[in-house]
């Protein structure tokens, strides 16, 4: 299957990853204040679900950008079990994650016709 990558789907995979490293982030002390979780763990899992965020954003000019992002989002969701709303959010941003490939891809699609 051919993946292109296009401008339109750089920037709505960035936006999606941008906001959700910034909740990843929020993740940490919430872990450690209401979840009783170690800080440790909380600032392992939260700051690092964060950095990965980035950094996949970072690298989505390339097809392996949007297979890490998309890995993102499993951990993102798998990041309930530290906190459990996180399993409700990291649907969300599944969600939005794939809502703005698939978008991406029609509005460029029709406009390059």
């Amino acid at each position: 299957m051919n993946f292109e990558v296009t401008p339109g789907m750089r920037r709505l995979g960035a936006s999606v990853l941008g906001m959700e490293a910034i909740v990843a982030g929020l993740v940490t002390p919430v872990a450690i204040t209401v979840g009783g979780v170690a800080p440790a763990l909380a600032v392992t899992v939260g700051i690092g679900l964060a950095v990965l965020c980035v950094v996949a954003a970072g690298l989505l000019k390339r097809p392996f950008g949007y297979v890490m992002g998309s890995v993102i989002q499993v951990l993102a969701i798998a990041t309930g079990f530290v906190v459990p709303t996180m399993f409700f959010l990291g649907a969300i941003f599944a969600a939005l994650w794939i809502t703005a490939i698939i978008v991406a891809r029609r509005v460029e699609g029709v406009t390059s016709r």
